[in-house]
């Protein structure tokens, strides 16, 4: 598996310059818990040429967060405002809060040639792929087992018992709507989870429809043939 995402980030390096693409909206979902937020932050720090989208929500700002780098923090009037205004690319709400995705910096991102990083939820992935279509990559992790899945948030000790049954709860619900995704994988393996993420992320980058160049290398190859 090592070998294989080496040579697909050599190949993603090597390609002539004309092979100009556009960017893909990467999205990774998961019920809370099956840790697709470690994953997250990994390929960020892995791969230079992945930005991630930062939401807006009315949810409370928790100790240690920063107000534009992990979320904007919005309040509801705010949040109406920019729903009313089409400026969010999806919403929804989770857990008694609203989240959004504001649309004009993904879609500048988009135009450059960048790919964007979406933690989000089922919701968000169907609305996003329902406006960005091809662009979009939808990724769903699965747990192991639910009883892992519980064990490992209440290992976190930092939700009540009531809060853990809701989430379980809200967990059934969105392993539902597996099918919705283009890609399904168990993180079973933390390790081997992110190499199989890494791996789609490379391979989707060298799609033929993706490289927007492509063209007009073709064209330059039969000129020179003549």
């Amino acid at each position: 598996m090592a070998e294989m995402t080496q040579i697909a980030a050599r190949s993603a390096l090597d390609q002539p310059a004309a092979f100009k693409r556009r960017g893909l909206l990467f999205v990774l979902s998961s019920p809370s818990g099956a840790r697709k937020s470690t994953i997250s932050r990994k390929l960020l720090a892995d791969d230079p040429g992945l930005s991630m989208s930062v939401s807006a929500t009315t949810r409370p700002m928790r100790p240690g967060e920063e107000d534009g780098k992990d979320y904007h923090f919005v309040d509801l009037a705010q949040f109406r405002q920019m729903t009313a205004d089409n400026q969010f690319l999806e919403w929804a709400h989770v857990f008694g809060h609203r989240y959004g995705t504001p649309r004009a910096p993904v879609e500048g991102m988009l135009e450059s040639g960048r790919d964007i990083l979406f933690d989000i939820d089922w919701q968000g992935a169907q609305q996003l792929y329902q406006l960005a279509g091809g662009d979009v990559v939808r990724v769903f992790i699965l747990p192991p087992s639910m009883a892992e899945l519980e064990q490992r948030l209440r290992g976190r000790r930092t939700d009540s018992d009531e809060v853990i049954e809701g989430r379980m709860a809200r967990a059934h619900g969105e392993i539902a709507h597996w099918d919705g995704y283009d890609y399904v994988l168990v993180n079973d393996d933390a390790d081997a989870c992110f190499a199989k993420v890494r791996t789609i992320l490379y391979a989707e980058r060298l799609k033929r429809s993706r490289q927007t160049g492509l063209i007009g290398f073709i064209r330059k190859l039969d000129r020179e043939e003549s």
